[in-house]
Parts: C-alpha cells; structure tokens; sequence
C-alpha cells in the first residue's frame, strides 16, 4: 500500500467551511433530528421553467454533445455584453473582455494561477469566500488579510495596507455585496480602490455574485461603471443567485482584456470548456423577462424581515441588510461564533455558519442564510426564543 504524504499546499488550507457544514449536517438528519438549514446559501427555489425547457431542447441536439470551446459559445458572450450594457450600462467586446466560467467560483480559484508566483502576497478581504484564500495558496501565494470591520462599514481600509506590501502584490479580491458581511459599497469606495490599483499596480478582482440580490429599491454598482475600472481589473458574475442555477455552473468575468487573456490561457490549459447545452440555457436566462429576479427578491426580501424582526425582538442586535440573501448577526453575549453555532444545533437543531470560519476577523458573528421558507424561520425564531428561556 502507497503512502505518500500531501503537499505543503494542500496542509495549509484549512477544512473547507461548507464541507464541514454539510458533513455535520447530513450527520444530525442521520439521527432523525429536524433540522433547519440556514448555512450554506443555496437557493431553495427552482429554476425558472423557461431555462430548465431550452436546456433540454439544446441536450437533445448531438452538436451540442462535443467539448465546447474554451471561450464558450460567441452567442452567450453576446447576451452578456447586452446584459451588462442594459444593468450596468457598460460596454464590452464580447471578443475580447467577457470569459464564461464553470461558475465564478472557478474562475476565481484560478486567476491566481496567471500572475502569482511563489511568495507573492495577494490582498484578501478579511472575512471572506474561502477560494480568494485558496486559490492564492495553491498558486504558491501568501494571502495578506485586509480587516473588514464595523466601524469602517465592512470597507477594507486601504490606508492600513503595508506600503511595501501594496508595492509587492499582484491581485486585491474584492466582494460587493459582500459574502459573508452582506455590507455594500460606495461609489466613493470603488473610485478610491480604481486609484490605489493603479498607483500600486495591483489587479483589482472583484466578485459580484449578488449584484442582483438587493433590496428596498437598492441597485448594486458595477465596478467597471467607474473610470478606470476597466483599466485595473475584472468583474466576475454568476447565474447561480440570480436565476436559481447554483448546481448548473454557470459564470463569467469580464473587463481587462489582458487579464481575461491571461485567465483563459489557464482555463484551457485545465478544462475543456461548459456543456454547450447549459450555456444556452444561461443564453436564455440572460435575454429573457426578469421579472423572475424581482418577485426572487420580494420572496428574500420577506424572508429577511421575518429573520431580523424576529431576532430583534428576542434581544438580538440585528440590522437589516440592503443585499445579498445572507444576515450577518452579531453573537450575544457569553458566546464565540463556533460556541453558538454549536449550541444553535446541539440544542435546537438549526444549522448556521460561524463567522470565524470566514477568517479570524469573522470572530464575534454567525452568517444565517435566507434560503428556507418565513413558515421555517419564524419556526427558527420559536427555537432560539428556547435558548433564552
């Protein structure tokens, strides 16, 4: 039998937040307990219909069961440019700024893998998605952490960057609306970030999974809406919030022509491009009526006043956030986010994602999903009303 140690790589990530998450889960429904899922953000509402038919229409035509090409399909780079011109009203060359991703999530693991080299330092958000950590590890890269704290509304101060640091970095990760801390960004935030990359040269890579998932008339801005946006770096999106499609992988960057060149080089190097019949689906779902998005919206919208007032009114101090589907709440008193998340499911059977898990300055918060019915999380209010009891 082998036995061959893993690499130093693979020792420094830690276990994956939303594995553990599942592992612990699936374990608590094993032992017949009714468990409440608020952990990982994965919509509980279908695809629309309209997407779901032109998938099946597209995997019955045999041109369509080939590999595809590494720049997806041209007509699906065009339905983004026309998305993104009509959302954001910003123009890109489906040719040469716009790369479909299997899922963004992909495309954000590897970027790292185009410019860092062994030792390079990358700016990380600090609490944040896992892969801005991971993809930077497994390129050789030393994650520098960029606090994102109440007082600064969850912004990364870019002033306490190391200036030896900013001079040495290749790429900042950056996320708004921002997972886990649902914070939002300014327009004088984002004009601030375009002026530091490109006094530092440092790519700017920002993640706008949940640019469609806000609320109370807010409209999340493009980064590329800013002079210089495209100058300094890329935008990546993905199909999987907005429409439903999180098991379709489904995404895309665009913006720096070069950067997006530089990300392809990689991608065809590992992959070999998304199922061609679920990119015409995403075709679909970009250039059809979106009116689904809205009532999506009014649906999360509900679900959050039904969480935050609920809380609030146990003694909880909760605000409520303008975007994405995630509540990011403060720990009470007496608890760290692990402790209360253990005791949230050892003692009541609902699941939530401590906010270290996130990186050290998660510490202090748990994130709690929107992705189950106001019948379930008002049934998850009566239970934490237990803890109080």
């Amino acid at each position: 039998m082998i036995n061959i140690d893993t690499s130093n790589r693979l020792k420094k990530l830690p276990p994956y937040l939303f594995a553990e998450m599942d592992r612990i889960k699936k374990k608590a429904i094993s032992e017949g307990k009714d468990i409440i899922d608020l952990g990982v953000g994965d919509p509980d509402k279908p695809t629309p219909m309209h997407i779901i038919e032109q998938l099946y229409e597209a995997a019955r035509d045999s041109k369509n069961h080939r590999y595809a090409m590494d720049m997806g399909l041209l007509k699906l780079r065009e339905a983004i440019a026309a998305w993104y011109k009509r959302r954001f009203n910003v123009d890109l060359d489906p040719e040469s700024e716009i790369l479909p991703l299997i899922g963004s999530k992909e495309g954000i693991a590897h970027i790292p893998l185009a410019y860092v080299n062994y030792g390079d330092e990358v700016l990380i958000p600090d609490p944040c998605y896992p892969p801005y950590k991971s993809g930077t590890i497994f390129a050789g890269g030393v994650p520098y952490l960029m606090p994102l704290l109440p007082e600064n509304n969850f912004l990364p101060c870019l002033d306490a960057i190391d200036c030896q640091v900013a001079k040495r970095a290749k790429i900042m990760f950056l996320n708004y609306p921002n997972n886990p801390t649902s914070a939002v960004a300014t327009d004088e935030f984002f004009k601030k970030v375009i002026e530091y990359a490109d006094e530092n040269n440092i790519i700017i890579c920002h993640d706008a999974a949940y640019s469609e998932m806000a609320y109370d008339g807010y409209k999340p801005p493009s980064f590329l809406e800013f002079e210089g946006g495209k100058d300094t770096g890329v935008e990546f999106h993905s199909l999987s919030k907005t429409y439903n499609m999180t098991g379709w992988r489904l995404g895309f960057v665009c913006g720096n022509a070069d950067v997006i060149s530089a990300l392809r080089k990689v991608k065809s190097n590992i992959d070999s491009g998304i199922f061609q019949a679920v990119q015409f689906a995403g075709i679909v779902a970009l250039e059809s009526d979106q009116s689904n998005i809205d009532k999506l919206i009014a649906i999360y919208q509900r679900r959050r006043d039904v969480l935050v007032d609920g809380l609030n009114s146990i003694g909880w101090k909760v605000e409520k956030p303008k975007a994405t589907f995630y509540v990011w709440i403060p720990v009470p008193p007496g608890y760290t986010s692990n402790e209360l998340t253990k005791s949230l499911l050892e003692k009541v059977d609902i699941v939530t994602t401590p906010g270290v898990g996130f990186g050290p300055n998660g510490e202090g918060y748990i994130r709690i999903a929107l992705t189950v019915s106001e019948e379930r999380l008002q049934e998850a209010i009566d239970r934490i009303k237990r803890l109080h009891r």
